[in-house]
Formats: structure tokens, C-alpha cells, sequence
């Protein structure tokens, strides 16, 4: 997806200048979403995706991001969800920073954002913290083969000097720290990489400008140790990868999005995003992409899915978010029931949004099926009344 941070973090770095301190609140997100910024390249047609190339950096787009989720399980019995995701945004076009004039180890191109979230089931805490810095003197940036992507001392890379392939023969490895919460983590992948859309074209409305390059990783193996409160729990659990790249903003039409990432007991996975439009209902431009257990997969439209919104959370700020959902995909025989393990899962930065751990039950063809997942609903900070805000139910499908 269109990812949250970019919603409305994307306008204030895009109007900041080569060496401009990065200070003040941003700003929501323009109007109208422009076809694409002078001197980035659009994402419009599908285009042939190479491994591990495409893990690493696309500076011709404008935006792109690493986003990984997981669901972790302590020695002890603990469960724990994080969050950790990566942001690159271009403030100039690749033509205009070549030119001799830019050149220089203090100026920047480009500004980095991180965000890392941990659930704390047991504890009952849900904390985060975000990083933003720039690419000048090398705070932050983004390399790939082998891939590196950091932001200080957070991490996104490759274990070894050949591992940045993320298939049975390589690995990554994971470093986040916070007050009270320090991560480390290798992450081997299960699946190969899932193209979503049309064959990685993701579009997002009718505009063709509207639209991003996006594949999922949907399940990788997670094992490493998170340091809680000063005392090492070792732990291991399953991890998502979703990686999306372009040009475009959200359409004007548009007031946010819910994205599921489920991953299913048997192996298959779901990914779904509902786009809202503004005054209610569903864009639709939703979609979503199923993985079997093969590894085969098939691109879920928007009439396919039905996502029925069971309950709300009204957080301290006073947001109404959607707080539980029933998901049947007919075409599939596919009926689940998505709960978060905590309520309170809201990342309270600029812009506010949620995103959490979940857990999951259901049936697949009246076979019990369960698993575990992530949720990431945007846009709702913004809205006056979000659908079913009274706590009745609230239906995205059709």
C-alpha cells in the first residue's frame, strides 16, 4: 500500500531545501494528487522484476519503502508483534541532483524515515518510536546487492556479503532500538516474492499515474533476541516483507485504507487493502493477493472480498478505528475473523495511525483454519465520522 507515513510526511519534506532544518508539524496531504512530480518516473505499465536487484533502492521514483511486520513468540511463552519500515522520499529529481551545483557531502537529495513498533501482549504496552535524517554524510541511505538500508542504528541487511538474495541460501538480519525495547532478528524467507496487481502493477485508481510497483514476501522465518526492559528474550516467529515504489500520492478521492496481511496455518497467505472513498463506501481500486500453499497465487478484485467491520477502539486522541472483521472471499470458500491482541495499537506520530497484531480464525471449504497477521488502517485520524464510528457493524465489501 500507499504506506501511512507517506500520507502526510510526504508534502512537508517535498517542500523542503537543500540544507532547510527539518522542523515544524507537516502538513495533510494536498488536495489533488498530481500525475507525478516533474522528473520522477511513473509507475504505468507493468515491468519485468529482478531478484535481489529490485530489494535494493529505485531512485528514478520518487517514494519507495521497506515495511516489515511480525508476529513473535518469547521462550517463555511471551507474544510480541513489531513493526519496522523503512521510508525513502526524493527532494530533487536524479537530473537535478547529477548537476555540478548539488554536489557536495553536506547537501541532500533525499530524506529517510523509520518507524519501529513493539506489541507487548503480556505487558499490555504498545510502544514505537520514529527516526527521520537525510542521506548527506551518510545518516541514512539505502544500497542494494547486498541490501542495506538504515537510518542511524536502525537496520535492514544482508547477513553476509551474498545473502541479500533472501531465498533458502541467504538471510537478513534486523536492528531497532527504543527506550525499553531493543531488537535483533535473521529473517529467512519461506516463499519466493509475490507480485501484487498486475503483475507487480499495483494501480490505485483510474488515473495511470496512480499507481506503484509492489511485491510482498508474505512469509519469512524470524529468530533472534528482543532485549526487554534490559533482560535478552530470545525469539523467534513469523515475519511479513512489503516492498512498493513510484511517484503518486493518494488520490483526492480518497480517504485512506485498511490493509490485511494474514498469514494461515496451512502455509497460504491473504493480503487485501480496502480503499475508502470519501463520504463512505469502498474504491474500487481495492485489492488483494492470495498465496496458496503451493505457492501459487491469484489477484484478488475488489467485488471478491467482503471485509464486515464486528467492532471499534476510540483511541485517547479521540480517532475511531475500526477494531475487528469478518473476511469471506466466496471464490475461495474462505471465512475469517481478525481480531488485534491489543486495542491500542496506535502509532501517535505525524500522521497518527494504527497499525497491529492481529489474530486470526476461520474456515477454508468448512475446514478450521487459524494464523496470526498484521492490520494497518490509515486515514482515520483525518476523518470526522468514520463509518460504524456509533460501534455497529460497518460493511467495506460489496
Amino acid at each position: 500500500m500507499m504506506r501511512a507515513a507517506l500520507t502526510g510526511w510526504l508534502p512537508v519534506v517535498a517542500g523542503l531545501g537543500m540544507g532547510t532544518a527539518m522542523a515544524g508539524a507537516p502538513v495533510p496531504p494536498p488536495a489533488a494528487a498530481a500525475p507525478g512530480p516533474a522528473g520522477f518516473a511513473p509507475a504505468v505499465t507493468p515491468r519485468s522484476f529482478l531478484f535481489p536487484r529490485d530489494h535494493g533502492p529505485h531512485e528514478s521514483f520518487r517514494q519507495e519503502w521497506w515495511y516489515l511486520t511480525g508476529n513473535l513468540d518469547g521462550a517463555g511463552g511471551q507474544r510480541l508483534g513489531f513493526e519496522l519500515t523503512f521510508f525513502r522520499f526524493a527532494l530533487q529529481p536524479p537530473a537535478a541532483a547529477a548537476e555540478p551545483a548539488a554536489q557536495s557531502a553536506w547537501r541532500t537529495r533525499q530524506i529517510y524515515m523509520a518507524h519501529f513498533a513493539i506489541t507487548d501482549v503480556a505487558a499490555q504496552r504498545f510502544s514505537f518510536a520514529q527516526k527521520l535524517s537525510r542521506e548527506a554524510l551518510g545518516l541514512a541511505g539505502a544500497q542494494g546487492e547486498p541490501l542495506r538500508v538504515w537510518i542511524d542504528d536502525w537496520s535492514l541487511q544482508g547477513a553476509m556479503a551474498n545473502a541479500a538474495t533472501i531465498r533458502a541460501d541467504g538471510s537478513w538480519s534486523v536492528h531497532a532500538a527504543q527506550e525499553g525495547y531493543q531488537l535483533e532478528l535473521t529473517l529467512q524467507a519461506l516463499t519466493a516474492p509475490v507480485l501484487n496487481g498486475e503483475a507487480g502493477l499495483s494501480r490505485k485508481s483510474s488515473v495511470p499515474a496512480d499507481a506503484s510497483y509492489y511485491y510482498s514476501i508474505p512469509r519469512l522465518a524470524a529468530r533472534g533476541v528482543l532485549t526487554r526492559d534490559g533482560r535478552a528474550l530470545p525469539v523467534q516467529g513469523l515475519a511479513w516483507f512489503d516492498r512498493e515504489w513510484g511517484s503518486a500520492q493518494l488520490n483526492a478521492r480518497q480517504a485512506g485504507w485498511d490493509w490485511f496481511a494474514l498469514q494461515l496455518q496451512d502455509g497460504s497467505a491473504l493480503m487485501f487493502y480496502a480503499l475508502r472513498a470519501r463520504g463512505g463506501g469502498r474504491d474500487p481500486h481495492s485489492a488483494g493477493t492470495w498465496l496458496e500453499t503451493s505457492g501459487q497465487t491469484r489477484l484478488l478484485r475488489d467485488p471478491q472480498v467482503d471485509v464486515e467491520v464486528l467492532d471499534h477502539w476510540k483511541s485517547v486522541r479521540g480517532t475511531v478505528y475500526p477494531s475487528g472483521w469478518r473476511i469471506r472471499v466466496p471464490s475461495l470458500a474462505l471465512e475469517l475473523s481478525v481480531r488485534p491482541v491489543l486495542a491500542d495499537q496506535e502509532l501517535t506520530g505525524t500522521p497518527a495511525y494504527w497499525e497491529g497484531a492481529v489474530d486470526v480464525a476461520g474456515t477454508r471449504a468448512g475446514q478450521k483454519l487459524g494464523g496470526r497477521g498484521y492490520v494497518e488502517l490509515v486515514g482515520y485520524a483525518a476523518e470526522r465520522s468514520p463509518p460504524g464510528a456509533t460501534g455497529a457493524p460497518a460493511r467495506l465489501g460489496r
